[in-house]
């Protein structure tokens, strides 16, 4: 069976290596180089916290067991850690989301002060809030471009082809809508029994192309690094103002939401913020952790961030278009491994798998 698999982001790279280790002929097409688009920038917090829908926690559990299982049996690695997660917000919202964590049976550990886990977490300011804490112990981080990396090895060594600089390569189907291949830039046809489109934020544009609406809650997002400094935390933060996690080469990796209405795309389709954004980003970082000297900025990346209008994953096939599916996502880093062994299964077998069934697209057409 050849498969095209259009997207160079985790999702995309995920499952066309499940495809290919199953013994499909995969090709993966990417528009300019792997991890160029919202993986290359992601906070990448593998978690399953706050008060979700049972089967969209259990998608995200599961997730994180994959990552996990890679961990325990090839690694460790220097960009994938499970040191656990620290959240703080209102109390009311604190008290939520462990109630919610509890219910689940997810570990959630409540404190009733950021002082009180600096036990567990040294590098936390203890005056940073007088909000309640949560820890959850089970959480990690992952920096996605080097599983790309790791995971594009291994379509390698299954016989999958990878292109990169392709342009925008876009799905075609005949009249009946069945799916015949995919059409390049320069207009030229390949031939595929079946295409995957996983390409971030631009996946419903190429959906579009084909006729099908998938509605899209796409947002701009940046991700910020810190240059290399001694003595910085271990876990991972979810605050107010600002959320953090480790990087690889003794950095950290931050970003948050509030800033996204002054991330300005520019003439050459690239996205900036100004000094002042992420002077007070970095600014709440400091404030938050007690560090030796104050961070600075290596740089950052910003673009848009997958996200389906519904907040909720779209997988599977695509009504109407025999042979065409998609995997579309805001949570790619927890769900990439997951969705990669279950929809390949999907693609190469024909039967749903019923971890899947809330996260079709059919159901924004119901």
């Amino acid at each position: 069976m050849k498969i095209a698999v259009i997207g160079g982001g985790v999702i995309g790279v995920s499952c066309a290596t499940h495809l290919a280790q199953a013994g499909a002929a995969v090709t993966l097409f990417t528009d300019t180089d792997w991890a160029s688009g919202a993986s290359g920038r992601s906070l990448s917090w593998l978690n399953a916290s706050g008060p979700w829908p049972d089967t969209y926690y259990q998608l995200r559990m599961a997730g994180i067991a994959r990552y996990q299982q890679l961990h325990h049996q090839q690694g460790p690695f220097d960009w994938l850690k499970f040191p656990g997660g620290i959240f703080w917000s209102d109390p009311k919202e604190v008290t939520e989301w462990h109630q919610a964590e509890t219910a689940h049976g997810y570990a959630s550990e409540f404190y009733p002060s950021v002082d009180a886990v600096s036990a567990i977490e040294p590098r936390v300011n203890p005056q940073a809030s007088d909000s309640p804490v949560l820890f959850n112990p089970g959480e990690g981080w992952v920096h996605l471009p080097d599983l790309i990396t790791r995971l594009l090895a291994t379509l390698t060594v299954c016989g999958g082809i990878s292109r990169t600089g392709c342009g925008k390569v876009r799905p075609v189907s005949g009249d009946d809508g069945q799916i015949t291949g995919i059409r390049l830039p320069d207009g030229s046809h390949e031939n595929f029994d079946k295409v995957l489109i996983a390409c971030g934020a631009d996946t419903p544009a190429l959906l579009a192309s084909l006729g099908y609406r998938l509605p899209d809650g796409s947002v701009l997002s940046m991700l910020a690094l810190s240059e290399p400094a001694d003595s910085l935390p271990e876990r991972v933060f979810n605050t107010p103002r600002v959320a953090l996690r480790p990087h690889p080469g003794q950095a950290l990796a931050i970003d948050h939401s509030w800033y996204v209405d002054d991330i300005q795309r520019q003439a050459d389709d690239s996205y900036q913020v100004s000094e002042a954004i992420t002077t007070q980003l970095f600014a709440e970082a400091d404030r938050i952790l007690s560090l030796p000297a104050p961070l600075t900025l290596s740089g950052y990346k910003a673009g848009p961030k997958p996200v389906p209008a519904d907040g909720f994953p779209v997988v599977g096939a695509v009504p109407g278009y025999e042979g065409c599916f998609v995997a579309f996502t805001h949570s790619g880093a927890t769900l990439a491994l997951i969705i990669g062994e279950l929809l390949s299964g999907e693609i190469l077998c024909g039967t749903r798998h019923p971890m899947l069934a809330d996260f079709r697209p059919e159901r924004f057409h119901q």
